[in-house]
């Protein structure tokens, strides 16, 4: 496994250095003796850089160790170091506070999902084209665990059993995709855009199930793609994965319990119109309606089911989360990639389901809401301009605090068997408070010390297929 993460990097390193020619992979024992001598930075790297292709990186030094036979905990251990070797060692630039906290949390998150739905499609019976297939499968889903199944040997080899390292588990899959109606509502009005978009849940094992300690015997991973003009394609991932639980009612008819939960979440948007004077970029509040992403958040939840036989089933559900590192969308911080505020605080999930009509008509809300601080910003007597360096301050951000919520509410109609028409609204809102930015009056900058109060809501409409296995 240390091979392999080791290995890893080196040949990452070697792709940016000699096909990207990227900047900061010209490394020598000086960059690496000046990163241990500085220390560590905020970067300033893209949202979906940080938030997503950071942790997913972990994810593949997770399941090196995951797919050699370590359990979650064990495994998260090789994220770590692989994170650190890449921080300190593979770069010619500082190394980064947020990437070592959100690599190898992040990363075990995605790493063992990605472990077990990989795990789900394999199976050692099976023979020709449908081997080939699964095992293609597994790769794509987990590459580390298909290299190792390679190099093992299994990736070919006959067995009597499937294979599969945890045992065979309750899953359900939904898939729906259709079209979709944005109105975002800045100072000046509504906006509107269409488009399409397609979504994909998935439940694995029992979230009512009995005491357990094993991590991830259960999770939910719901994923969400738009097909928009100017709207990025990934636009929402969230996991919840349970960690340990204990059964507090278990009867026929009711189910409650409460366990440690781990999140990952992310959701992104782009500007929807923008604004005359959006040049004026110093002063001038960013027209994008969110952003925000939780890599390292971990909380206790409790989920409740009760069940009136023939008639309906109602369940529901609530967490409390302290978020370890966050990012959320900044009107006036804008240097490099970045337009977000790294911030730490805490979130509020709660929802319900209530299948009505033996399961042919379901009715669900939930409402998701955050509360994220800037706790290292630039001080009162260095408010936050471009630097003319070019070199970026290491601040998380704007000294702010900002709220996120996401309210949705949605109708599932059974058409036919496994299909569905789905009927469903979204409704975020930001609201960010900053104490100190710099107004921009013709060719001058004027401190304004008062406290300002940004806000932005955007409501989307869906009418979508769903297909649930």
């Amino acid at each position: 496994t240390a091979a392999e993460v080791a290995g890893f990097n080196v040949g990452l390193w070697a792709f940016d250095r000699y096909v990207l020619n990227g900047h900061y992979a010209y490394i020598s024992w000086n960059t690496i003796k000046e990163n241990f001598r500085h220390g560590f930075d905020w970067d300033n790297d893209h949202l979906n850089t940080n938030m997503f292709a950071h942790p997913y990186n972990g994810s593949l030094f997770y399941n090196a160790a995951r797919s050699n036979g370590y359990n979650f905990w064990q495994s998260e251990l090789f994220a770590i170091g692989g994170s650190a070797m890449w921080e300190l060692f593979m770069e010619c630039e500082y190394p980064s506070t947020n990437d070592i906290i959100a690599t190898p949390i992040g990363g075990a998150a995605l790493g063992e999902v990605f472990f077990r739905t990989s795990d789900m499609i394999l199976d050692e019976r099976a023979s020709g084209g449908e081997r080939f297939g699964r095992e293609l499968a597994a790769f794509i889903i987990s590459p580390m665990r298909g290299i190792n199944r390679i190099i093992t040997g299994q990736a070919w080899k006959r067995n009597t059993q499937p294979g599969r390292k945890p045992a065979r588990t309750p899953v359900s899959l939904t898939v729906s995709a259709g079209p979709r109606i944005m109105m975002y509502q800045p100072e000046d009005g509504y906006h509107t855009q269409t488009g399409a978009t397609a979504g994909i849940h998935m439940e694995y094992g029992d979230r009512f199930g009995s005491s357990s300690k094993v991590p991830y015997d259960y999770f939910s991973l719901l994923a969400e793609l738009n097909a928009i003009k100017g709207q990025p394609l990934l636009n929402r991932i969230e996991i919840v994965g349970r960690l340990l639980s204990k059964e507090l009612v278990d009867t026929k008819k009711s189910n409650l319990a409460i366990g440690m939960y781990q999140h990952f979440d992310f959701f992104d948007s782009d500007t929807v119109k923008r604004k005359s004077d959006y040049r004026q970029w110093p002063s001038t509040p960013c027209a994008v309606p969110y952003k925000l992403g939780t890599p390292a958040s971990v909380g206790a939840g409790l989920t409740f089911r009760h069940i009136k036989e023939n008639r309906w089933t109602f369940e529901a559900y609530t967490h409390l989360n302290g978020i370890i590192l966050g990012g959320i969308l900044s009107d006036f911080y804008r240097f490099y990639n970045r337009n977000y505020n790294w911030a730490s605080g805490l979130s509020l999930k709660f929802g319900f389901n209530w299948l009505l009509l033996d399961g042919r008509l379901s009715v669900s809300l939930s409402d998701r809401f955050y509360k994220l601080y800037s706790w290292n910003s630039y001080s009162e007597e260095n408010v936050w301009t471009p630097p003319a360096s070019g070199t970026p301050m290491d601040i998380q951000g704007d000294k702010s605090n900002a709220t996120f919520n996401h309210l949705e509410t949605k109708i599932d109609c059974r058409l036919w068997k496994g299909l569905y028409l789905t009927a469903g609204m979204d409704w975020y809102a930001r609201k960010s408070t900053y104490h100190h930015r710099r107004e921009f009056h013709g060719e001058n900058f004027n401190l304004d010390s008062a406290i300002q109060l940004i806000t932005s809501r955007q409501l989307n409409f869906r009418l979508m297929l769903t297909y649930k296995l």
